[in-house]
C-alpha cells in the first residue's frame, strides 16, 4: 500500500510488485507500485500540510516523534523478523538496526527544540538585525535497501523535527520496513500529509520529485553514480541536496596494534550485513612486519562464521540481496586471483543443500592483494576482504587516500600520537580508531570527495532541513 495524505491506498494504476526473500526466493509480500500520478498526489498533500506543520511548536512535533519511537520500540521483534525476510540480514542485526532507527527519532524529537536563531550587532543605532532558521519546505527522500528502517528515520526524523513535510521512496527490494514506519506515524497521530510513502518505479517516483518545484530538498542514500545524476537534475529547480553515497573504506592495522582486536574489528566491519554496507571495510592494510600473523589470526577467526537464513539461531552472515550483487563479488575475487591473490577462506557462491534457493556467498578473505586488482578501486559491496600490506605510516596514509571515495576509514594502533596524526590526514568523513562500529545517532554521518555532501545524525543532521532568514528592522529612537 501507498500512504498519501494520511490514507493507505492502492496505486492509481493498480500495479503491484513482489518482494522476495533472498534466503529462500519465496515471495514475502505484494506491494502497490506507485507512479508519477501517485507521487504528484503525495507532493500536493505534503505542500498542503507544510504550513500547519511548520507552525506547530517544537514541543508538539516532539510528541509525535516520541510516540512513533515508542510504537516501533514495542514492535521491535516482529519488525526485525520482517526485515530479515525482505533483505536477509541476521535477525540480531535487524534488531540492532531498529534500535538505531529509534535512536534517530528520540534524538531529533529533542533536537527540534534546539533550533536557535541569532541577533547580530547592528551597524546603525536605529537598526536591529535578527536571523531566523526556518524549515526548507517539502522534502523528497530516497532510501536504500541495506538498512531499510534506520536510513528512513535518519532522514524523516530531522525533517519532521525541523518543521518540514516529507515524501519518501523506499528501495523496491525492501518496502516492508518502510510501511511499518508509516504505520507507526499514522498510529502516533501525525497529521495527514505530513509524511507520505510512495514505493514503486524509480524513474517515475524520483522523476516526479526532481521535476517538482514544490520539493525544495532531496536527501538520498545510494550509489555515487545515481547521486551525481540527482545533483545534476536538482539544478533545474535549485533544490537543496544531501547525498550519502558510495564508500571504499580502508582499515589500517599498524604493527603496534592489538592484532586480535583488529581482526575482530575487521570481521565485524566487513561481514556485517554480508558486506553490504557503505561504511564496511573494503581494503585491509596491514603493516608488513605483522601481515602474516594478522592474516593467520583472521583466517582462524573466520572459521566460526556461520552462513545461513538470518532467521536461524547462530547465523552471522545472511544472503546477499540479489544475483547481480553475487556476480560482482565473484568478479572481484576472480580478478584478484588472476592477478596473484590467494584465497585464505571462502571464494564463491554457496549452492548446496539449504543454500540452493538463496543468494548465499561464502565470506572470503584474500591475501596478497595489490592495487592492480579491481577490488582495490571498485566498491565490492559483498563479503570479500582483501589484505594489502604497507611499510610506513606515510605509505599507509597515501594508499588509504588513493580513491575517489571518502566516507569511512578505520585505524588500529596503540600509539596515541599516531591515532591523531593519521586520523587528521585521512580524507574521510568518519574515522573509527580501534572502533569498527562508529555509527551512532548523536554523531555526524557523511563523507567527502565522491562519497557525498551534507551530514546526517547529531545536531549537524538537522541543518540541511533549515534555511536562514535575515530580518533587518529599523526602529524609532
Amino acid at each position: 500500500m501507498l500512504y498519501i495524505n494520511g490514507e493507505w491506498r492502492d496505486a492509481a494504476s493498480g500495479k503491484t510488485f513482489d518482494v522476495k526473500n533472498p534466503a529462500t526466493g519465496e515471495v514475502v509480500a505484494t506491494v502497490a507500485k506507485g507512479s508519477t500520478a501517485d507521487t504528484e498526489a503525495a507532493i500536493e498533500a505534503a505542500q498542503a500540510a507544510f504550513g500547519p506543520w511548520s507552525r506547530l511548536t517544537a514541543k508538539e512535533r516532539y510528541t509525535y516523534l516520541k510516540k512513533t519511537a515508542d510504537i516501533l520500540r514495542a514492535r521491535t521483534e516482529e519488525i526485525a523478523e520482517l526485515i530479515t525476510r525482505e533483505m536477509g540480514k541476521p535477525v540480531a542485526e535487524a534488531r540492532g538496526e531498529i534500535g538505531l532507527a529509534i535512536d534517530y527519532l528520540d534524538w531529533y524529537a529533542e533536537e527540534g527544540k534546539r533550533i536557535y536563531g541569532d541577533t547580530i550587532p547592528a551597524s546603525a543605532p536605529n537598526k536591529r538585525l535578527l536571523v531566523l532558521r526556518q524549515p526548507v519546505g517539502v522534502v523528497g527522500a530516497i532510501t536504500p535497501w541495506n538498512f531499510p528502517i534506520a536510513m528512513i528515520t535518519r532522514k524523516l526524523a530531522p525533517a519532521l523535527a525541523a518543521g518540514c513535510t516529507i515524501l519518501l521512496k523506499a528501495a523496491s527490494a525492501t518496502p516492508l520496513a518502510a510501511i511499518e514506519v508509516f504505520k507507526a506515524l499514522h498510529e502516533a497521530g501525525v497529521p495527514k500529509g505530513v509524511a507520505n510513502l510512495v514505493n514503486g518505479s524509480a524513474s517515475e517516483v524520483v522523476g516526479a520529485m526532481m521535476a517538482s518545484p514544490v520539493v525544495r530538498k532531496i536527501t538520498f542514500t545510494g550509489s555515487t553514480e545515481v547521486g551525481k545524476e540527482l545533483v545534476r537534475q536538482s539544478a533545474d529547480t535549485m533544490k537543496k541536496v544531501s547525498m550519502e553515497l558510495g564508500g571504499h573504506a580502508p582499515f589500517l592495522v599498524f604493527e603496534d596494534a592489538d592484532l586480535d582486536k583488529a581482526a575482530d574489528g575487521a570481521i565485524a566491519s566487513k561481514f556485517r550485513n554480508a558486506g553490504q554496507t557503505c561504511v564496511c571495510t573494503n581494503r585491509i592494510y596491514v603493516q608488513k612486519s605483522v601481515a602474516e600473523r594478522f592474516s593467520a589470526i583472521m583466517a582462524e577467526k573466520m572459521k566460526s562464521m556461520v552462513v545461513g537464513n538470518g532467521l536461524e539461531s547462530g547465523v552471522n552472515v545472511g544472503p546477499m540481496i540479489d544475483e547481480g550483487a553475487m556476480a560482482k563479488a565473484q568478479e572481484h575475487i576472480d580478478d584478484a586471483v588472476a592477478k596473484g591473490a590467494t584465497i585464505l577462506c571462502g571464494g564463491g557462491r554457496l549452492t548446496e543443500g539449504a543454500f540452493a534457493n538463496g543468494n548465499f556467498f561464502a565470506p572470503t578473505v584474500l591475501s596478497g592483494a595489490t592495487h592492480e586488482m579491481k577490488i582495490s578501486y571498485e566498491e565490492t559491496f559483498g563479503p570479500v576482504a582483501p589484505i594489502f600490506t604497507f611499510e610506513t605510516e606515510a605509505e599507509a596514509i597515501q594508499l588509504a587516500n588513493a580513491t575517489v571515495f571518502g566516507l569511512a576509514s578505520y585505524i588500529f594502533t596503540k600509539d596515541g600520537s599516531r591515532m591523531f596524526r593519521v586520523a587528521e590526514q585521512l580524507d574521510y568523513g568518519i574515522v573509527g580508531i580501534n572502533d569498527a562500529m562508529p555509527t551512532v545517532a548523536q554523531a555526524p554521518f557523511g563523507g567527502v570527495k565522491e562519497s557525498g555532501v551534507g551530514r546526517e545524525g547529531g545536531k549537524y543532521g538537522i541543518e540541511d532541513y533549515l534555511d536562514y532568514k535575515f530580518l533587518s528592522l529599523q526602529i524609532e529612537l
